[in-house]
């Protein structure tokens, strides 16, 4: 791998450690404050420091065809997977969120090889595979053997958010890592602004600091963030690759579940994870065709392309 990969590994490792702790603070967000108005009202929250980075940067308005693409972010990243997964966390551990958010990286894959025209290795695909086999058969057996309503709303989740992850890292070749993230939480202001504020006029009884707090992570870090670099590693390293690296965020979730809101880790969990880390090593050695060079006024520019190395800089 060149170095310009490995950075984005790290990139999206970073990511990923930040993402890690989104599941355990919404589920402490969903016991005082409804799960729709968790789910949008942290994106509203978030586009307030966006929109500000945005206008101090004094960054161009996206084209038209960005805006497009901003628009599955939109669906993916700021409307279906928080409002879905905060659902899920009503009924859901946190630890068996996090092993059926371990599909993602799989549906992430396919979303790149259609959106992005990645072309991965069979042997990529047989570890891509394999990994989200282990999680799927973690939930299972967790599960008494079948699959909850919490993992049919994970599922929608990771469904919608891959989509959103994958368009993501696309558009960041092209507009740079963070500036994808802060103009999709800015251009979905204006469908917000009305749901959050009948939602929060709805709600009553008083919310807990410790509420406060875990709404504060999820909407500056799991919302905004996290993903200035998620997309700029999904952008230097490849959405296939780097996204398989989101098979860790499992353990990182257990491990901060056990550590700082005492859930208990069943041994089986760690036989699991030494299985799941096992596919993401071999997996990191498999081959990924890059997407083609894209001609002037194509769908978008190559990894190392001069938008590129400018979001490499910013």
């Amino acid at each position: 791998m060149s170095s310009r990969e490995n950075t984005g590994m790290a990139l999206g490792l970073l990511g990923v450690i930040i993402f890690s702790l989104t599941l355990p603070f919404t589920r402490i967000v969903v016991q005082e404050i409804h799960p729709l108005l968790n789910g949008l009202g942290r994106a509203l929250f978030a586009a307030v420091p966006a929109a500000a980075l945005l206008l101090w940067r004094r960054e161009r308005w996206p084209t038209w065809r960005q805006v497009r693409g901003l628009c599955l972010v939109i669906a993916g990243v700021i409307l279906g997977f928080p409002v879905l997964s905060a659902w899920a966390m009503q009924t859901l551990p946190a630890s068996h969120g996090a092993l059926v958010n371990g599909l993602q990286p799989l549906c992430v894959a396919l979303y790149a090889a259609w959106l992005s025209h990645e072309r991965p290795s069979k042997a990529f695909w047989a570890c891509a595979a394999l990994g989200s086999g282990l999680v799927l058969g973690y939930a299972l057996i967790t599960g008494a053997g079948s699959i909850q309503a919490g993992d049919l709303l994970m599922l929608g989740a990771i469904a919608v958010g891959g989509l959103g992850y994958a368009e993501g890292g696309r558009l960041a070749k092209e507009m740079g890592g963070w500036q994808v993230i802060c103009w999709a939480l800015v251009l979905s202001t204006p469908v917000l602004i009305g749901p959050v504020w009948y939602l929060a006029a709805q709600h009553q009884g008083t919310i807990s600091l410790r509420t406060w707090w875990a709404f504060g992570y999820v909407s500056l870090f799991s919302q905004f963030l996290g993903f200035f670099a998620w997309y700029a590693g999904l952008a230097m390293g490849g959405i296939a690759r780097v996204s398989q690296i989101q098979l860790l965020q499992i353990f990182f979730t257990i491990a901060f579940s056990a550590l700082f809101f005492g859930e208990h880790i069943e041994p089986v969990t760690w036989l699991f994870a030494c299985g799941v880390i096992a596919t993401v090593m071999l997996g990191r050695k498999t081959a990924v065709q890059p997407a083609p060079v894209s001609k002037p006024g194509g769908r978008g520019l190559a990894p190392d392309s001069g938008a590129s190395a400018r979001q490499s800089v910013d």
